[in-house]
């Protein structure tokens, strides 16, 4: 199976998909935070082992608590998917913390700053010229 081919997406979105709702319902680890997202899946394409990069929104000590109750309950969530996931091999999954959504949501606001300053400049300036 190649990494372009729609097999190969058709998997990954399926393995997402479950996942996702795995991670949502079927774990009561105090541990994990309700706010815990699986953002993408990448299965590899000898259906061996698959990356699942998760966003929780939360400080790092909450961050760190999530990643290690997801990792303690994995064997739990690799039989759910094998259960719901009907794939000649279950993968052995390695939580990844995405911080993307962190990074960009940090970037708007300091192109929010940055763009209110210029405003706030060209308002000042246009101010002394007509005095």
């Amino acid at each position: 199976m190649r990494k372009n081919s729609i097999k190969y997406t058709r998997v990954n979105a399926e393995v997402h998909k479950e996942l996702a709702e795995i991670i949502r319902n079927g774990i009561k680890d105090p541990r994990i935070q309700p706010m815990t997202s699986v953002t993408a899946v990448e299965v590899a394409p000898d259906l061996k082992t698959c990356k699942a990069y998760i966003s929780v929104l939360g400080d790092a000590e909450a961050k760190k608590d999530t990643l290690a109750g997801l990792r303690s309950a994995e064997s739990y969530i690799r039989r759910q998917l094998a259960k719901t996931v009907n794939l000649r091999n279950t993968p052995e999954i390695r939580f990844i913390l995405d911080e993307s959504i962190e990074y960009g949501v940090t970037m708007s606001k300091l192109i929010d700053e940055v763009s209110r300053k210029d405003t706030a400049s060209e308002v000042h300036e246009d101010g002394e010229d007509s005095e």
